[in-house]
């Protein structure tokens, strides 16, 4: 069917209602719609025929994309219409976006994205708005609705109070997402632009997050200022129980992670008990790396980097006050594959026998300085067997246990004798 035979029939349409339609303008519209916006032919037809048929002032031609929608019964390839709360405003990313940002309801959230060159009406953070004929696509994985010179705006009187619906974190997908979740570990920034990232847990598992510094940010486009709870977002106490409503849901390589810059987090009296769905692997530590043992961190504020052996951050320069920390970055093989492991200092001290106070008392008494601690950690742990457990991310395992393989003798006997060898 080509669009010339969709353009015919909903002429048709029109003319038997007494309306004298103009036909190079409906290709033109089904054309947009089919090609620019990916929108299949016979949503396009639906929509285009509804959409002329207020025009002209007719009835009875077809079915009306002005029907309400709940927002989590949206999926791409849509037409619609929603009434819906601007929950976050978020800097647009090119000078053709006017507005971006989270519009929910009672049923959910979606992203959105405005177009400037349609002059639409900027929305405020915290009304509610009609949104008529918006077109609904797909961005990185999730619905995304976007609003252009075709969609109609109305700003709603009414403020409807809006509780979001908490979603467990092993049923989250991409795009919007509510959670009652706990901050049970942080990590070291590897973003100059990061202002906080780790590790969050309810239930059911557990997610990554990370707060994005937004210094200067202010403004949406030609909308009007963000409100404060989009600006200089405060970092998450570790052990907390949150409240986190509306943070962005994205996926890298499989694997989810939270975005809280859109998010509002409120702190709640209560506790979780984590669900921990941990990797458990076994093998060799093959290698331990450079960068491993007592190493030296930035003690600004929200900073926690390493330092260079001069106390250089990179962010801000020298700091005499620095403060020490242990850790082990390696390879464990299991025959298999090899995986990047990280250790922090709870299971470095655990696994060496070998104590920050005491790594800090002989370097600073030792001719090698902090090299004699890493020759000391290399050499208790290098070629031996463990079996670690923890979060696996970016191809890093994150190490929260590990534990030394002891071999039963009669075992030890029986591979030797597989082997050829002999027992020393």
């Amino acid at each position: 069917m080509t669009l010339s035979e969709v353009t015919e029939r909903i002429s048709r349409k029109l003319e038997a209602k007494g309306a004298q339609p103009d036909r190079q303008k409906i290709e033109s519209r089904l054309r947009r719609l089919v090609e620019e916006f990916g929108v299949n032919a016979d949503e396009a037809e639906r929509t285009v025929t509804a959409d002329l048929a207020r025009e002209y002032n007719v009835t009875g031609v077809g079915s009306s994309s002005t029907e309400l929608r709940p927002i989590h019964e949206i999926v791409p390839g849509e037409w619609v219409t929603i009434e819906g709360k601007i929950v976050a405003l978020t800097p647009p990313v090119s000078p053709s976006i006017a507005q971006t940002g989270i519009i929910a309801d009672s049923s959910g959230a979606m992203r959105f994205v405005t177009w400037a060159r349609g002059n639409p009406p900027a929305m405020e953070y915290g009304h509610w708005y009609r949104l008529e004929s918006a077109v609904v696509d797909e961005y990185k994985g999730a619905p995304n609705l976007k609003i252009h010179s075709g969609t109609t705006i109305s700003r709603v009187e009414e403020d409807t109070p809006l509780l979001p619906s908490i979603t467990p974190i092993a049923e989250l997908k991409p795009g919007v997402g509510s959670v009652r979740a706990k901050f049970i570990q942080e990590w070291e920034a590897s973003h100059d632009r990061m202002l906080q990232t780790g590790l969050l847990g309810d239930e059911t598992g557990t997610i990554k997050f990370v707060i994005w510094k937004e210094e200067g940010a202010g403004s949406s486009g030609t909308g009007p200022a963000a409100p404060k709870e989009t600006l200089g977002k405060d970092k998450l106490e570790l052990d907390v129980v949150y409240n986190v409503f509306y943070a962005t849901v994205d996926e890298y390589n499989g694997r989810l992670s939270l975005a809280l810059n859109t998010a509002m987090y409120i702190a709640d009296e209560g506790d979780i008990e984590v669900g921990r769905a941990e990797t458990e692997i076994q093998g060799a530590l093959v290698h331990v790396a450079p960068g491993s043992g007592l190493i030296k961190r930035c003690p600004v504020e929200g900073c926690n980097r390493t330092l260079s052996r001069q106390n250089y951050c990179p962010v801000h320069e020298i700091q005499p006050e620095f403060r020490y920390d242990l850790r082990l970055k390696g390879v464990l093989d299991d025959g298999v594959r090899a995986r990047n492991v990280l250790m922090q200092r709870e299971v470095v001290e655990a696994l060496t026998g070998i104590t920050l106070e005491e790594a800090v008392q002989i370097a600073e008494t030792n001719p090698l300085g902090m090299d004699e601690i890493f020759y000391r950690i290399r050499n208790a742990v290098l070629g031996r067997y463990y079996t670690c457990g923890g979060n696996e991310f970016g191809g890093r395992l994150l190490v929260n246990s590990c534990n030394p393989i002891v071999f039963e003798p009669a075992e030890l006997a029986g591979l030797l004798n597989r082997a050829g060898g002999e027992p020393a």
